[in-house]
């Protein structure tokens, strides 16, 4: 059982750094598009 507890881990932690790091540049994306869609919208009311 420790063998596949082991096995279990290393999948989980190899599997968590992939989906941290593109869930961030995700959340960066989304942030940087709101930003420029709302200083367009700015220029657009001006």
């Amino acid at each position: 059982m420790s063998t596949l507890e082991s096995v279990i881990w290393h999948v989980l932690g190899y599997s968590a750094m992939p989906v941290i790091i593109l869930s961030g540049f995700a959340v960066v994306a989304a942030i940087c598009v709101w930003m420029l869609s709302m200083s367009k919208d700015k220029e657009l009311d001006e």
